[in-house]
Protein backbone atom coordinates (compact mmCIF):
# COMPACT_ATOMS: atom_id res chain seq x y z
CA UNK A 1 0.00 0.00 0.00
CA UNK A 2 1.29 3.83 -0.77
CA UNK A 3 0.92 5.69 2.15
CA UNK A 4 -1.19 9.29 0.88
CA UNK A 5 0.75 12.27 0.74
CA UNK A 6 0.95 14.31 3.76
CA UNK A 7 1.97 17.49 5.02
CA UNK A 8 3.97 18.04 8.42
CA UNK A 9 1.91 19.46 11.57
CA UNK A 10 3.80 21.21 14.12
CA UNK A 11 3.61 19.52 17.47
CA UNK A 12 4.33 21.10 21.21
CA UNK A 13 3.92 18.14 24.55
CA UNK A 14 2.91 20.39 27.59
CA UNK A 15 4.42 18.34 30.54
CA UNK A 16 6.85 15.71 30.25
CA UNK A 17 6.18 12.85 32.61
CA UNK A 18 5.11 9.44 32.12
CA UNK A 19 1.64 10.71 30.81
CA UNK A 20 4.14 13.40 28.28
CA UNK A 21 6.42 10.85 27.25
CA UNK A 22 3.68 8.29 25.99
CA UNK A 23 1.94 11.08 23.80
CA UNK A 24 5.69 11.97 22.30
CA UNK A 25 5.99 8.33 21.48
CA UNK A 26 2.12 7.86 20.31
CA UNK A 27 3.55 10.95 17.68
CA UNK A 28 6.52 9.04 16.54
CA UNK A 29 4.77 5.63 16.06
CA UNK A 30 1.51 7.33 14.21
CA UNK A 31 2.74 7.80 10.69
CA UNK A 32 4.34 3.94 10.99
CA UNK A 33 0.16 2.27 11.68
CA UNK A 34 -1.42 4.93 9.53
CA UNK A 35 0.12 6.18 6.67
CA UNK A 36 -2.52 7.89 5.31
CA UNK A 37 -3.64 10.59 8.46
CA UNK A 38 -2.68 13.12 5.62
CA UNK A 39 -0.40 14.83 7.94
CA UNK A 40 3.06 13.83 9.64
CA UNK A 41 3.54 15.36 13.05
CA UNK A 42 6.82 17.01 14.11
CA UNK A 43 8.29 17.65 17.10
CA UNK A 44 8.55 21.12 17.39
CA UNK A 45 8.87 21.50 21.41
CA UNK A 46 8.66 20.41 24.49
CA UNK A 47 8.14 21.81 27.87
CA UNK A 48 8.33 21.24 31.59
CA UNK A 49 8.98 22.97 34.61
CA UNK A 50 10.98 20.87 36.23
CA UNK A 51 14.52 22.03 35.67
CA UNK A 52 16.45 19.76 32.74
CA UNK A 53 13.30 17.51 31.98
CA UNK A 54 12.58 19.63 29.03
CA UNK A 55 16.14 19.71 27.49
CA UNK A 56 16.53 15.93 28.27
CA UNK A 57 13.54 14.74 26.58
CA UNK A 58 14.54 17.01 23.46
CA UNK A 59 17.71 15.22 22.97
CA UNK A 60 15.90 11.68 23.34
CA UNK A 61 13.20 11.69 21.30
CA UNK A 62 13.92 14.66 18.54
CA UNK A 63 12.35 17.75 19.77
CA UNK A 64 13.79 20.85 17.70
CA UNK A 65 13.78 22.68 21.21
CA UNK A 66 12.97 22.89 25.10
CA UNK A 67 11.11 25.36 27.31
CA UNK A 68 10.61 25.46 30.94
CA UNK A 69 7.47 27.75 30.61
CA UNK A 70 4.49 26.52 29.13
CA UNK A 71 3.23 29.44 27.19
CA UNK A 72 6.48 29.17 25.04
CA UNK A 73 5.42 25.78 23.48
CA UNK A 74 1.81 27.66 23.10
CA UNK A 75 2.79 30.47 21.46
CA UNK A 76 6.16 28.58 18.61
CA UNK A 77 4.69 29.51 15.68
CA UNK A 78 5.81 26.38 14.37
CA UNK A 79 3.23 24.81 16.48
CA UNK A 80 0.24 24.00 15.18
CA UNK A 81 -1.13 21.68 17.59
CA UNK A 82 -0.08 21.04 21.23
CA UNK A 83 -0.55 17.84 23.85
CA UNK A 84 -1.06 18.35 27.39
CA UNK A 85 -0.04 16.20 30.25
CA UNK A 86 0.50 18.98 32.85
CA UNK A 87 -1.36 18.42 36.43
CA UNK A 88 -4.74 18.45 36.74
CA UNK A 89 -5.07 22.36 38.05
CA UNK A 90 -3.25 23.54 34.94
CA UNK A 91 -5.64 21.93 32.34
CA UNK A 92 -8.07 25.32 32.11
CA UNK A 93 -5.26 27.48 31.84
CA UNK A 94 -3.65 25.95 29.13
CA UNK A 95 -6.25 24.44 27.16
CA UNK A 96 -7.92 28.06 27.03
CA UNK A 97 -4.23 29.08 25.80
CA UNK A 98 -3.77 26.59 23.41
CA UNK A 99 -7.44 27.33 21.73
CA UNK A 100 -6.85 31.31 21.72
CA UNK A 101 -3.86 30.56 20.10
CA UNK A 102 -5.69 28.59 17.31
CA UNK A 103 -4.09 25.56 18.16
CA UNK A 104 -5.66 21.87 17.98
CA UNK A 105 -5.84 20.60 21.38
CA UNK A 106 -4.67 17.28 22.73
CA UNK A 107 -5.63 17.15 26.49
CA UNK A 108 -5.40 14.40 28.91
CA UNK A 109 -8.98 13.45 31.62
CA UNK A 110 -10.38 14.87 33.50
CA UNK A 111 -9.75 18.60 31.87
CA UNK A 112 -9.28 20.12 35.02
CA UNK A 113 -10.67 20.18 38.31
CA UNK A 114 -14.50 20.45 37.59
CA UNK A 115 -17.21 20.27 35.12
CA UNK A 116 -16.77 23.87 34.78
CA UNK A 117 -13.30 23.71 33.78
CA UNK A 118 -14.25 21.13 31.35
CA UNK A 119 -17.38 23.40 30.14
CA UNK A 120 -14.72 26.32 29.92
CA UNK A 121 -12.06 24.66 27.93
CA UNK A 122 -14.42 23.14 25.77
CA UNK A 123 -15.98 26.56 24.79
CA UNK A 124 -13.01 28.15 24.51
CA UNK A 125 -12.12 25.38 21.40
CA UNK A 126 -15.54 26.02 19.76
CA UNK A 127 -14.80 29.93 19.56
CA UNK A 128 -11.42 29.20 18.07
CA UNK A 129 -12.96 26.61 15.48
CA UNK A 130 -10.03 24.20 16.11
CA UNK A 131 -9.80 20.82 16.47
CA UNK A 132 -9.74 18.41 20.09
CA UNK A 133 -9.36 14.91 21.68
CA UNK A 134 -9.15 14.11 25.34
CA UNK A 135 -7.68 10.91 26.84
CA UNK A 136 -10.35 8.60 27.23
CA UNK A 137 -8.10 5.64 25.59
CA UNK A 138 -9.58 2.67 26.91
CA UNK A 139 -12.80 3.18 24.87
CA UNK A 140 -10.40 2.45 21.67
CA UNK A 141 -9.31 -0.87 22.84
CA UNK A 142 -10.83 -3.08 19.79
CA UNK A 143 -12.85 -5.64 22.59
CA UNK A 144 -14.42 -2.49 23.65
CA UNK A 145 -15.12 -1.44 20.13
CA UNK A 146 -16.41 -4.89 19.29
CA UNK A 147 -18.76 -4.77 22.68
CA UNK A 148 -20.56 -1.67 21.50
CA UNK A 149 -20.84 -2.82 17.99
CA UNK A 150 -22.90 -5.66 19.97
CA UNK A 151 -24.47 -3.67 21.46
CA UNK A 152 -25.56 -1.41 18.95
CA UNK A 153 -26.76 -4.37 17.50
CA UNK A 154 -28.68 -5.75 20.08
CA UNK A 155 -26.55 -8.67 20.61
CA UNK A 156 -27.31 -8.95 24.42
CA UNK A 157 -30.73 -7.67 23.93
CA UNK A 158 -31.94 -4.64 25.81
CA UNK A 159 -29.10 -3.35 28.45
CA UNK A 160 -30.33 -3.86 31.76
CA UNK A 161 -26.78 -3.24 33.91
CA UNK A 162 -23.19 -2.37 33.96
CA UNK A 163 -20.36 -2.55 36.28
CA UNK A 164 -17.18 -0.78 35.72
CA UNK A 165 -14.10 -1.13 37.58
CA UNK A 166 -10.88 0.77 37.96
CA UNK A 167 -8.95 -0.42 40.38
CA UNK A 168 -5.60 0.10 41.29
CA UNK A 169 -2.71 0.09 43.92
CA UNK A 170 -0.50 3.20 42.55
CA UNK A 171 -1.07 4.86 45.88
CA UNK A 172 -1.38 1.84 48.32
CA UNK A 173 2.10 2.49 49.88
CA UNK A 174 1.37 5.09 53.20
CA UNK A 175 5.00 6.14 52.38
CA UNK A 176 4.03 7.74 48.60
CA UNK A 177 4.93 11.13 48.72
CA UNK A 178 2.17 14.41 49.36
CA UNK A 179 2.29 14.98 45.47
CA UNK A 180 -0.22 17.67 43.90
CA UNK A 181 -2.17 14.23 43.27
CA UNK A 182 -3.39 14.37 46.71
CA UNK A 183 -4.15 18.24 46.74
CA UNK A 184 -7.82 19.09 46.34
CA UNK A 185 -6.59 22.08 44.76
CA UNK A 186 -4.29 21.01 42.36
CA UNK A 187 -5.66 17.21 41.85
CA UNK A 188 -9.39 18.27 42.12
CA UNK A 189 -11.35 15.31 43.68
CA UNK A 190 -8.80 12.43 43.65
CA UNK A 191 -9.38 9.04 42.29
CA UNK A 192 -12.31 10.36 40.66
CA UNK A 193 -10.93 12.43 38.43
CA UNK A 194 -8.10 10.45 38.25
CA UNK A 195 -9.64 6.57 37.77
CA UNK A 196 -13.25 6.92 37.85
CA UNK A 197 -13.38 9.82 35.29
CA UNK A 198 -12.32 6.59 32.97
CA UNK A 199 -15.09 4.60 34.16
CA UNK A 200 -18.42 7.18 33.53
CA UNK A 201 -16.53 7.64 29.53
CA UNK A 202 -16.46 3.70 29.28
CA UNK A 203 -19.94 3.73 30.87
CA UNK A 204 -21.89 6.40 28.38
CA UNK A 205 -19.46 4.84 25.71
CA UNK A 206 -21.13 1.85 25.96
CA UNK A 207 -24.91 1.93 27.21
CA UNK A 208 -25.48 5.90 26.47
CA UNK A 209 -26.21 9.23 28.67
CA UNK A 210 -26.47 8.89 32.36
CA UNK A 211 -28.93 10.41 34.41
CA UNK A 212 -28.86 9.97 37.82
CA UNK A 213 -26.13 9.51 40.52
CA UNK A 214 -25.60 8.26 44.03
CA UNK A 215 -22.09 7.66 45.67
CA UNK A 216 -20.11 7.27 48.98
CA UNK A 217 -16.18 8.04 48.95
CA UNK A 218 -13.08 7.43 51.47
CA UNK A 219 -9.88 8.49 52.12
CA UNK A 220 -8.22 5.73 53.66
CA UNK A 221 -4.42 7.14 54.23
CA UNK A 222 -5.38 10.33 55.94
CA UNK A 223 -1.63 11.59 55.54
CA UNK A 224 1.85 11.59 53.66
CA UNK A 225 4.80 12.62 53.92
CA UNK A 226 5.73 15.79 52.57
CA UNK A 227 8.69 15.51 49.54
CA UNK A 228 11.58 18.12 49.53
CA UNK A 229 11.15 19.05 45.65
CA UNK A 230 9.69 17.70 42.94
CA UNK A 231 8.08 14.33 42.93
CA UNK A 232 9.07 11.83 39.67
CA UNK A 233 5.75 9.78 39.41
CA UNK A 234 4.26 7.99 42.26
CA UNK A 235 7.70 8.20 44.57
CA UNK A 236 8.27 6.94 48.33
CA UNK A 237 9.57 9.07 50.84
CA UNK A 238 11.57 7.31 53.90
CA UNK A 239 9.71 8.30 57.14
CA UNK A 240 11.42 8.67 59.98
CA UNK A 241 10.35 10.77 63.28
CA UNK A 242 11.82 14.22 62.05
CA UNK A 243 9.53 13.78 58.39
CA UNK A 244 7.31 16.31 57.66
CA UNK A 245 3.77 15.07 56.93
CA UNK A 246 0.44 16.60 55.41
CA UNK A 247 -2.75 16.26 55.23
CA UNK A 248 -4.30 14.06 52.19
CA UNK A 249 -7.32 16.55 50.73
CA UNK A 250 -9.15 13.93 48.16
CA UNK A 251 -10.77 10.82 47.52
CA UNK A 252 -8.80 7.29 47.74
CA UNK A 253 -11.91 5.12 46.70
CA UNK A 254 -15.22 6.14 45.40
CA UNK A 255 -18.20 3.46 44.67
CA UNK A 256 -21.32 4.75 42.80
CA UNK A 257 -24.36 4.00 41.64
CA UNK A 258 -25.56 5.14 37.91
CA UNK A 259 -29.06 5.71 36.69
CA UNK A 260 -29.20 5.86 32.47
CA UNK A 261 -31.62 8.11 30.53
CA UNK A 262 -32.25 4.81 29.03
CA UNK A 263 -33.39 2.94 32.21
CA UNK A 264 -30.53 0.56 32.62
CA UNK A 265 -28.84 0.64 35.82
CA UNK A 266 -25.06 0.72 36.87
CA UNK A 267 -22.26 0.28 39.86
CA UNK A 268 -19.09 2.02 39.03
CA UNK A 269 -15.94 1.23 41.39
CA UNK A 270 -12.41 3.22 41.81
CA UNK A 271 -9.47 2.86 44.14
CA UNK A 272 -6.10 4.04 43.86
CA UNK A 273 -5.32 2.03 47.16
CA UNK A 274 -6.39 -1.47 46.36
CA UNK A 275 -3.62 -3.31 47.52
CA UNK A 276 -3.10 -7.02 45.06
CA UNK A 277 -5.07 -4.84 42.46
CA UNK A 278 -3.02 -3.84 39.48
CA UNK A 279 -4.69 -2.32 36.46
CA UNK A 280 -7.55 -3.96 37.37
CA UNK A 281 -10.00 -2.17 34.92
CA UNK A 282 -12.87 -3.63 33.16
CA UNK A 283 -16.74 -4.04 32.41
CA UNK A 284 -19.73 -6.56 32.61
CA UNK A 285 -22.46 -5.42 30.75
CA UNK A 286 -26.04 -7.31 31.02
CA UNK A 287 -28.54 -7.58 28.35
CA UNK A 288 -32.13 -9.43 28.64
CA UNK A 289 -30.26 -12.07 26.42
CA UNK A 290 -26.84 -12.43 27.31
CA UNK A 291 -23.65 -10.65 28.64
CA UNK A 292 -20.39 -8.99 27.85
CA UNK A 293 -17.52 -8.53 29.57
CA UNK A 294 -14.13 -7.58 29.35
CA UNK A 295 -10.78 -7.17 31.34
CA UNK A 296 -7.87 -4.36 30.34
CA UNK A 297 -5.32 -7.13 31.51
CA UNK A 298 -6.48 -9.87 28.79
CA UNK A 299 -6.97 -6.30 26.67
CA UNK A 300 -7.34 -8.55 23.39
CA UNK A 301 -10.52 -11.05 24.60
CA UNK A 302 -14.06 -10.22 25.11
CA UNK A 303 -16.20 -12.71 27.33
CA UNK A 304 -19.98 -13.45 25.39
CA UNK A 305 -22.34 -15.28 27.52
CA UNK A 306 -25.94 -14.86 25.32
CA UNK A 307 -29.01 -16.95 25.49
CA UNK A 308 -28.74 -17.54 21.12
CA UNK A 309 -25.71 -19.57 21.83
CA UNK A 310 -26.76 -23.15 22.97
CA UNK A 311 -27.42 -24.51 19.27
CA UNK A 312 -29.80 -21.50 18.59
CA UNK A 313 -32.33 -21.72 21.18
CA UNK A 314 -33.62 -19.52 24.13
CA UNK A 315 -31.30 -20.65 27.39
CA UNK A 316 -32.27 -18.13 29.78
CA UNK A 317 -31.15 -19.94 32.34
CA UNK A 318 -27.40 -21.37 32.70
CA UNK A 319 -26.87 -19.81 29.42
CA UNK A 320 -23.06 -20.89 27.82
CA UNK A 321 -19.95 -18.19 27.47
CA UNK A 322 -17.44 -18.21 24.97
CA UNK A 323 -14.32 -15.95 24.50
CA UNK A 324 -13.73 -13.84 21.85
CA UNK A 325 -10.00 -13.17 20.64
CA UNK A 326 -10.49 -9.57 18.75
CA UNK A 327 -9.01 -9.77 15.28
CA UNK A 328 -8.54 -7.05 12.46
CA UNK A 329 -12.35 -6.57 12.45
CA UNK A 330 -12.20 -4.94 15.61
CA UNK A 331 -11.67 -0.81 16.08
CA UNK A 332 -8.41 -0.38 14.77
CA UNK A 333 -6.11 -3.87 15.15
CA UNK A 334 -5.75 -4.36 12.07
CA UNK A 335 -3.57 -1.37 11.99
CA UNK A 336 -1.19 -3.40 14.57
CA UNK A 337 -1.71 -6.80 13.86
CA UNK A 338 -2.39 -9.37 10.91
CA UNK A 339 -4.16 -11.53 12.98
CA UNK A 340 -6.71 -12.24 16.30
CA UNK A 341 -5.16 -12.79 19.73
CA UNK A 342 -1.47 -11.53 19.27
CA UNK A 343 -1.65 -8.65 22.38
CA UNK A 344 -1.95 -5.01 22.05
CA UNK A 345 -0.91 -2.72 24.83
CA UNK A 346 -1.77 0.58 26.45
CA UNK A 347 1.00 2.90 24.44
CA UNK A 348 -0.96 1.48 21.51
CA UNK A 349 -4.49 2.52 22.71
CA UNK A 350 -3.22 5.75 22.71
CA UNK A 351 -1.63 5.65 19.07
CA UNK A 352 -4.73 5.43 18.10
CA UNK A 353 -5.76 8.35 20.20
CA UNK A 354 -3.13 9.81 18.21
CA UNK A 355 -4.18 8.94 14.47
CA UNK A 356 -7.65 10.18 15.79
CA UNK A 357 -6.75 13.90 16.70
CA UNK A 358 -4.42 14.22 13.69
CA UNK A 359 -6.93 12.77 11.18
CA UNK A 360 -9.65 15.01 13.00
CA UNK A 361 -7.09 17.80 12.59
CA UNK A 362 -5.90 17.17 9.04
CA UNK A 363 -10.26 16.93 8.22
CA UNK A 364 -12.41 19.34 9.55
CA UNK A 365 -15.43 17.49 7.88
CA UNK A 366 -14.73 13.96 9.15
CA UNK A 367 -17.03 12.11 10.69
CA UNK A 368 -17.82 11.97 14.57
CA UNK A 369 -17.53 7.97 14.70
CA UNK A 370 -14.14 8.36 13.00
CA UNK A 371 -12.41 11.25 15.21
CA UNK A 372 -11.73 11.18 18.60
CA UNK A 373 -13.16 11.44 21.99
CA UNK A 374 -13.59 14.98 22.51
CA UNK A 375 -13.95 18.19 25.05
CA UNK A 376 -18.32 17.25 25.25
CA UNK A 377 -17.01 13.82 26.47
CA UNK A 378 -15.06 14.91 29.05
CA UNK A 379 -17.67 17.79 30.31
CA UNK A 380 -20.21 14.71 30.45
CA UNK A 381 -17.32 12.59 32.46
CA UNK A 382 -16.95 15.84 34.77
CA UNK A 383 -20.80 16.42 35.36
CA UNK A 384 -21.06 12.82 36.40
CA UNK A 385 -18.24 13.00 38.72
CA UNK A 386 -19.18 16.62 40.27
CA UNK A 387 -22.71 15.21 40.74
CA UNK A 388 -21.02 12.18 42.53
CA UNK A 389 -19.35 14.82 45.02
CA UNK A 390 -22.65 16.06 45.29
CA UNK A 391 -24.12 13.19 46.34
CA UNK A 392 -21.61 12.30 48.95
CA UNK A 393 -22.52 15.75 50.76
CA UNK A 394 -26.17 14.92 49.93
CA UNK A 395 -26.33 11.29 50.60
CA UNK A 396 -29.26 11.38 47.61
CA UNK A 397 -29.60 10.62 44.18
CA UNK A 398 -27.96 13.78 42.26
CA UNK A 399 -29.50 14.37 39.02
CA UNK A 400 -27.75 15.22 35.78
CA UNK A 401 -28.69 17.69 33.56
Amino acid sequence: MTATASRPLGVAVVGFGWMGRVHTQSYARVVHHYPDLGVRPELVVVADEVPGRAEAAAAQYGFASAALDWRAAVADPRVEAVSVTAPNFLHREIGEAVAAAGKHLWIEKPVGLSEADAVAVRDAVAAAGVRSAVGFNYRWAPAVQAARQMLTEGAVGEVESIRVRLLSDYAADPSGALSWRYSRERGGAGVLGDLASHGVDLARYLVGDLAAVVADTAVFIPQRAVPSGATSGHQRVELGADTAVGDVENEDAVTALLRFTSGARGVLEASRVAVGEQNSYGFEVAGTRGALRWDFRRMGELSVSSSALAGGGTAYQDAPTQTLFVGPGAGDYAAFQPGAATSMSYDDLKVVEAARFLRSAADPSLAPDLGPATLDDAVASAAALDAMSRSVDSGAWERLS
